[in-house]
């Protein structure tokens, strides 16, 4: 039997931090592959990742995957082995200890939560706490200036928040036509029309709305959080302020993709 196996064999100690060492750096890093895995082949990790993203997501994941595989090839204990041919003693500082048993822990913890936790897209509430009155930062520099030549059949909200927040000619999108979707959340005279944009994850996702006015709808409040899909036009108002006026308002389900980007 190699001298390795031996040591381990005859100190359970050893043979349980060379566990914790193969758990903490080939277990959890495995485990959070294969769920990256498993959320791109579902099409899921669109909830967490912008979609331009994926693919280095998925490759990460990979080379993650074929690096634990072959750490299998090194014997158990062997990084132990290493320190004590540099002469280094086996004995570690309780401080080390602690620290590598709370981290150990706390990691742990998070990836059996994404285990165990469903998918879910970032909700109302959230958007309304990290709402500051402002356009998503990277809504889209050329926004306005497509929205002045009149190219914005493929704006969303995002785009459109950028430009009701910045314009300086409200006359000039007066009248135009739009078909939104998104979820509610509550606005002064009516509801905003809400969506989180997202840059690179969900962890910089910012929250974009605008005002909507839907008095001449059959549906005027809406619950907050409901996804609605509205068509309606455009209008300046007297204080020069934009809004969206709804012809029609109407209830769907959450998109299988909630997020701009």
């Amino acid at each position: 039997m190699p001298e390795s196996h031996s040591h381990l064999s005859a100190d359970p100690a050893l043979r349980r931090r060379a566990l914790t060492g193969r758990w903490l750096g080939v277990g959890l890093a495995s485990v959070l592959a294969v769920t990256t895995l498993a959320l791109a082949a579902t099409g899921r990790l669109d909830l967490y990742l912008n979609p331009d993203s994926t693919w280095f997501a998925v490759g990460m994941a990979v080379i993650v995957l074929v690096g634990a595989v072959l750490s299998f090839t090194l014997p158990l204990g062997a990084e132990d082995d290493a320190h004590a041919h540099e002469g280094h003693e086996h004995r570690r500082s309780p401080i080390a200890v602690a620290a590598t048993a709370i981290g150990g822990v706390a990691a742990s913890f998070l990836v059996v939560l994404a285990l165990v936790t469903p998918p879910a897209s970032l909700s109302a509430q959230l958007a309304m706490s990290r709402n500051i009155d402002a356009p998503p930062l990277f809504a889209g520099s050329d926004a306005v200036a497509l929205a002045t030549a009149g190219d914005t059949g493929s704006f969303g909200v995002g785009e459109w928040s950028t430009v009701f927040a910045t314009a300086t000619n409200p006359d000039e999108y007066d009248g135009d036509p739009v078909t939104l979707t998104g979820f509610v959340t509550p606005g002064d005279g009516g509801f905003d029309l809400t969506r989180m944009v997202i840059t690179h994850c969900v962890i910089d996702a910012q929250p974009a709305s605008i005002p909507v006015d839907a008095t001449a709808t059959d549906l005027q409040s809406p619950a907050t959080g409901q996804w609605v899909r509205i068509e309606g036009t455009v209008r300046a108002g007297t204080d020069g302020r934009l809004a969206i006026v709804a012809d029609s308002v109407e209830l769907i389900d959450e998109p299988g993709d909630p997020y701009e980007y």
